[in-house]
Order: structure tokens, then sequence, then C-alpha cells
């Protein structure tokens, strides 16, 4: 790779996985108040997925296309998440310092399939930034970041007391995997709904119930449950979801990820960090592609039968990720 080059994943229009291609581009300079990430790993979101615009529910399509580009994408190298290493800060930057590793999202500046992001270092719709747990890998730092982030919002919403009986809805996935060791952090007693075949690594997380949404579709004998997550989104119906979104105490609280945007908020990732680093989350990563199966790796995730989540390994030859 030529000097002050990187390699960075483009979508220059909207559709299937084949439209992202492999570009070698300048490495951007950071300003004042920004720092330059060389990122050893991203990983291929649901929000990824719908941002590339393969297959956006009519419901979030024209709100999603005003926001990121009309016909194409306004900022082509997409990818929301990261982990790396700080390479360089502006002069305005008091948080971190060169050789920090740190994770982060970048919110609507995208950006983070490449070899390096620029990204200010205090919380905006264009991202947040603190250090890495010192106990994972770069690959498994985006697992965390980005459904740690999703469960602590959504979760926080139902005061989670020790003792209560929480539901997770699409426990399989990036958030569903730690929503149920959060949850079982917590104190609760965890019923997680996933497909049959996943059922046996979920109790290993800590789920004290396990439902199989292939060949269940009600709740037997009138349960009551405290809160209620659903984390594959409204998009995904069936009528096991609408079966325990009635099976509520008078208290009890349904929550969505789609409820809201997520918020960027590096407090509550700093939060994340101390949780992992004590032992009480483990993010679980499904499989990792380097960045040149970029493709692959979105095509794997939109088969819908990945558990845990999907990381994009970004080496430079300044050392590649753990």
């Amino acid at each position: 790779m030529k000097e002050g080059k990187m390699k960075a994943v483009f979508c220059p229009k909207y559709g299937p996985a084949e439209v992202l291609e492999l570009r070698e581009i300048d490495i951007p300079t950071p300003k004042e108040n920004e720092l330059l990430i060389n990122i050893k790993a991203s990983a291929v979101t649901r929000s990824d997925i719908f941002i590339r615009g393969s297959d956006i529910p009519l419901l979030f399509r024209i709100p999603m296309r005003i926001y990121l580009g009309i016909l194409k994408p306004r900022r082509p190298i997409i990818g929301l998440v990261f982990s790396g290493i700080v390479k360089q800060i502006g002069k305005n930057i008091t948080r971190f310092a060169p050789g920090d590793e740190v994770y982060g999202m970048t919110g609507f500046n995208l950006g983070a399939y490449a070899e390096y992001t620029c990204i200010k270092e205090t919380d905006s719709t264009a991202g947040c930034i603190s250090r890495k747990p010192k106990n994972i890998s770069f690959e498994e730092a985006t697992m965390a970041v980005y459904g740690g982030a999703l469960v602590l919002q959504y979760m926080g919403k139902g005061n989670i007391q020790k003792g209560q009986r929480i539901f997770i809805y699409g426990a399989s996935g990036t958030s569903g995997t730690i929503a149920v060791q959060y949850g079982k952090h917590l104190g609760a007693e965890v019923t997680a709904v996933c497909s049959g075949r996943h059922a046996d690594f979920l109790r290993s997380l800590g789920a004290d119930r396990v439902i199989d949404y292939t060949t269940t579709d009600t709740l037997d004998g009138d349960p009551r449950y405290d809160f209620v997550l659903d984390a594959v989104g409204k998009a995904k119906t069936s009528k096991l979801k609408e079966a325990c979104k009635k099976a509520l105490t008078a208290n009890g609280k349904y929550v969505s990820i789609d409820d809201g945007a997520l918020q960027l908020d590096s407090q509550r990732v700093d939060g994340l960090t101390t949780l992992i680093e004590a032992g009480a989350i483990k993010p679980v990563l499904d499989k990792i592609f380097p960045l040149e199966e970029i493709v692959a790796a979105h095509k794997y995730v939109e088969e819908g039968h990945k558990r845990g989540g999907v990381a994009i390994r970004i080496d430079h030859e300044s050392g590649g990720a753990r």
C-alpha cells in the first residue's frame, strides 16, 4: 500500500451486498478537536445492513434516505462501530493520547469500514468513543459496543430488580446474548427466545428458560413478565412475539430496540467497559471476516442465523488485530 493511503470499503449506491467495493484512498487528517483512529476491527451490524439499503422496511426507508442520502449514501464509506488504536490527536483533545486502545461508534458520520477514521472525543450524532476493555480482543470489542449500548439503553427503561422475571425475544443475536447476561447480572430470572440450535448455548450464558420460536408460538401456563425486550426489532413479527406482549405484569414494560434512536453516549459505554472487565458480560463473536471479504460478511449476516455478532478484521502494516 502506498504511503499515506488506506483501504476502505465504499458503498457507491444502495443495493445488495455486491454493491460494496474495496478502494484505496488518502488517510484523513484529524482536526483540532478530533482523534485519528487506526481501526483494527469493525462489524456488520443490523444498522449497516439497513444503511446499505438492500432490504429496508418501508417504515424506515423515507426517513433513512433523508438522513443518509436520497439516491446514494452521502458518506460512501459505511460502517458504524470500530475498535482500534489512537494514532494521532488534535491539539484540543484531553481524554485520549496516541497509543490508547479505544472502541466506539461513528454515528451519522459512518466510516468504520476503513483502516483509519477521524472522530471527535465529545459525544454527538457523529459518534462516541471510550477506552476498550482490556480483557477482550479488538474484534470482540465491536460486538460489545454495538450490542452493549443497545442493551444498556433499552433495558435501562425497565428498572429491572433482583428476582423479577424478564423475557428476551431474539436472544441469540449481538444484543440478545448481552441482554441475557446483563439480566442475570441484575439478578433477574431470564427467559430467552431463539431457534432450538442455540438453546444450549443460551443456557450456558445464564438463561433460566429457553423457548424455540421455530416450534412454539404460545406461552404455556399464563406466565407473567416484569420486562420484555424485543431484541430483533419491530420489522420481525410472530405469534409468539404478540403473545409475550400480552404476558406482562400489571406494571410490566415491553421495549423494542426500535423504540427511538440509539444514543451515542460514551459514559454508558464506559459502564459497559466496567461490566466486561469485571466478567459480568462477555461479548459473543460468531465469525470474523477480513475486510477484503466484506461482501461475504454482509451476506452471512443477512442469512439471519448468526450467534452473537460478526466482526470485520482490518489489518494494517502497523499491526493487525489481536
